[in-house]
């Protein structure tokens, strides 16, 4: 039973019951665990926890890093997020990891990421890989471990611009490094550092959209990034001149989510936090303001806030890991707690799909996605072959993806569960860091005593 049901009894002996609507939240982070070192390109650890997964892609331009999501392209824009975000939760919340037992296995899951971007940034020459494959590979279904097709690599440089790529990835790098001088591995920490040092120096003297993923990941700008990489930048070295260039290249007005696209939110709160402003906190309270009931963004009849049909759990689960930030900084905490939880709960089974209790994490709970759109998830164990016949399988993936949030459901709480509908079935390391983060938050919140009663609209009580 995810519920913990309390009973209340009068005297008349009557009673009345409700369900508080806590989830497994230390269980939930374990598997998005899971599902990120599913993720994992190049050549894997002896201590591999995915049985179904083996080395792959060892000749790319770049060995290492993530895939991005059901298919086998590593994209640098989406990886820079996820990874930052993901940092960010560490970095705020390592108590809710400590709480979940996850500490040690999210330093090794981290590192991952980090690791492959630090293989990718050639100072020496100003140059980054930001892209490995391209739209070929969605030619193929299949594992990882038997592509064939080429696999080509995309570079920035200074004649190919991507500023918007190259900040996004200091700003990861700088996170990382505060994460890792914690830890007390101050080599590493200081080899993080100096990466996302020059990375943000080329990235500010070659300014300019990265166009080569337009296909899948088209961004509008560049100032989001740069002010993301800034913050991180100034809260590891405490250099003035960071900040400064943070305060430029902050926009002043609200963002329209927290995403790969588009960082304002985090550049906002994190300048507030830096500076105690109101001009940037209030330009937080104004974006949660439309994303609250009460303001612009939709919501489904069992309480999803709803900003758009492709990915709608992972902005809702984004929009919630910043609300559990911006309550620490003493913002409307009470109220942001609440809705990052009830956002959170309702991702995890507080719904009435399939008669309720239907979680949007692939393997938490009794009921979740059978389908998602992943082609390795989709083949049976080698030696058996995989091909497009699995795509079209209508049984559920031999594979279980474990950890995966789906896209989700539609403005009506509608969602079917089929592989070729890449659009609430499609799964990525973009939708899951938001979710891991704001479960870690409130882990974090369950640590202290602080976690906030929720009371979602359609509350599982089996």
């Amino acid at each position: 039973m995810e519920g913990v049901w309390l009973v209340s009894c009068i005297l008349t002996l009557s009673c009345v019951v409700t369900v508080d609507s806590v989830k497994q939240y230390g269980l939930a982070v374990e598997k998005s665990i899971l599902f990120y070192n599913a993720q994992r390109s190049g050549k894997l650890p002896a201590n591999n926890p995915i049985p179904w997964r083996g080395d792959s892609a060892l000749n790319d331009c770049v060995v290492g890093g993530w895939y991005d999501a059901g298919d086998h392209i590593k994209f640098g824009l989406p990886a820079s997020f996820a990874t930052t975000a993901l940092l960010w939760s560490l970095v705020r919340f390592k108590d809710g990891y400590q709480r979940a037992g996850q500490l040690d296995q999210m330093y090794n899951m981290i590192k991952w990421p980090l690791d492959y971007f630090l293989s990718a940034w050639h100072p020496s020459r100003n140059e980054l890989t930001v892209q490995v494959a391209d739209g070929t590979d969605h030619n193929f279904w299949g594992r990882a471990e038997d592509m064939t097709m080429a696999r080509p690599c995309q570079v920035i440089n200074t004649s190919i611009r991507g500023s918007d790529v190259a900040a996004g990835t200091a700003a990861a790098l700088a996170a990382g490094s505060i994460v890792f001088k914690e830890k007390g591995d101050t080599v590493y920490s200081n080899q993080l550092l100096s990466a996302a040092q020059s990375l943000y120096i080329y990235a500010k003297t070659y300014r300019g959209i990265f166009t080569g993923a337009a296909e899948f990941y088209n961004p509008s700008s560049d100032k989001d990034e740069l002010c993301e990489a800034g913050m991180w930048l100034y809260k590891a070295t405490n250099t003035a001149q960071y900040l400064t260039d943070a305060r430029t290249f902050a926009e002043r007005y609200a963002a329209w989510a927290y995403s790969w696209e588009d960082k304002q939110l985090a550049c906002h709160q994190l300048l507030y936090e830096a500076t105690r402003e109101n001009q940037y906190r209030n330009l937080v309270v104004t974006y949660f303001n439309s994303w609250l009931p009460g303001g612009s963004v939709r919501y489904t009849p069992c309480g999803l806030a709803w900003r758009h049909l492709w990915g709608a759990n992972g902005y809702a689960a984004s929009s919630a890991l910043v609300a559990l930030v911006a309550a620490e900084s003493g913002i409307d905490s009470t109220r942001y707690r609440k809705w990052a939880a009830e956002q959170v709960n309702y991702i995890l089974g507080d719904n009435h799909h399939s008669g309720g209790c239907y979680s949007y994490m692939v393997g938490y709970g009794s009921k979740y996605p059978q389908q998602p759109h992943h082609a390795g998830a989709s083949c049976p164990d080698r030696p058996a072959s995989c091909g497009w016949a699995q795509y079209s399988s209508p049984s559920p993936n031999p594979q279980v993806l474990h950890g995966a949030l789906v896209g989700g459901p539609d403005i009506d709480d509608d969602y079917v569960d089929l592989r070729s509908d890449y659009v609430q079935n499609e799964v990525s390391i973009s939708y899951n860091s938001g979710l891991h983060g704001a479960l870690a938050g409130l882990l974090h919140l369950q640590a202290s005593s602080m976690l906030p009663a929720t009371s979602n609209l359609c509350p599982c009580n089996q």
